[in-house]
């Protein structure tokens, strides 16, 4: 399975009683996929899926598997304890997830050895094809990437730990030992800031945050990189890119919070975050629409 386009990666909607909103949740990758998207991952990083428990991963991901109803790829985010992450694993091929996005276990500092073992586990619980994401405490060597790379299932390396040497010297592992399709993804919060640096070690595709609440923004960028265009590329890293990000730095969790909160300005009642996040101040709030007005005036 070849990934292509701008990948859209949902938030997860919460109901005034704080459960999941099926209905809005399907209205949300509906538009995502009419908008253009090249394929959607639910429930996972800007998904909160570190909120979720297992039965509302599952239901998140039959809600987008029938509003995407074939049109483009379904990833599961997956992951945590590794009994929970295999069972996840499972019910999402029960209910028909064409893939998964592993996400690094909780808080544990991870060998790299033990990494492998824990994604061969995970890709074990399923025929899925899985994606393996460095970040945070999963940090893989050239050599343990080589190996997870090697298993049957494992179709794609994301990368949101952003270290540009380690990545490119994986890059290069990978393709010189690994004789199957295989795809690396810039995974980083914020992916476009950084999205000429990845393109210069040979890593194309990446995920759009910013897809979820304006994705003739996030579309007209990659058209902008994809036909050469490097003054509209700068110009959105300039004026909306760099000050969204400086944005989100403020504070902790506005990765996701933010993004929500610009969902529900579209008029979207997604709700907002689960404990521990926040949502943002009004003052930020107020920041925010400046800088998705700019974004939206560059697209224009």
């Amino acid at each position: 399975m070849q990934l292509d386009g701008v990948l859209f990666f949902p938030v997860t909607p919460f109901g005034s009683d704080g459960a999941l909103a099926e209905d809005v949740l399907a209205e949300h990758v509906e538009r995502g996929v009419a908008a253009g998207a090249g394929g959607v991952f639910i429930a996972c990083g800007t998904g909160e899926f570190h909120a979720l428990e297992p039965s509302e991963v599952e239901r998140a991901v039959a809600v987008a598997v029938e509003a995407t109803a074939g049109r483009v790829p379904v990833f599961a985010g997956v992951g945590g304890p590794l009994p929970t992450a295999k069972r996840i694993a499972e019910s999402a091929e029960r209910v028909g997830a064409d893939g998964l996005l592993l996400l690094p276990p909780y808080l544990v500092s991870n060998p790299p050895k033990g990494l492998v073992r824990y994604v061969t586990e995970v890709a074990a619980a399923s025929d899925l094809s899985l994606i393996v994401y460095q970040r945070n405490n999963a940090v893989f060597t050239p050599e343990t990437a080589v190996e997870v790379a090697s298993l049957p299932t494992v179709v794609g390396f994301k990368d949101g730990l952003g270290d540009i040497d380690l990545l490119h010297r994986i890059v290069l592992a990978v393709r010189s030992a690994v004789d199957k399709p295989f795809q690396f993804f810039n995974g980083l919060p914020t992916a476009e800031l950084t999205v000429p640096a990845y393109r210069g070690i040979g890593v194309d595709l990446y995920s759009s945050a910013v897809f979820c609440f304006a994705p003739e923004i996030s579309l007209g960028f990659y058209h902008a990189v994809h036909s050469g265009d490097d003054a509209l590329v700068n110009r959105y890293l300039l004026e909306f890119y760099k000050p969204l990000v400086e944005l989100r730095d403020k504070v902790p969790g506005y990765a996701v919070s933010l993004v929500k909160a610009a969902v529900r300005a579209t008029g979207l009642d997604v709700g907002g975050v689960r404990a521990p996040l926040l949502d943002p101040t009004p003052e930020h709030l107020a920041e925010l629409e400046k800088v998705v007005a700019a974004g939206r005036s560059l697209s224009a």
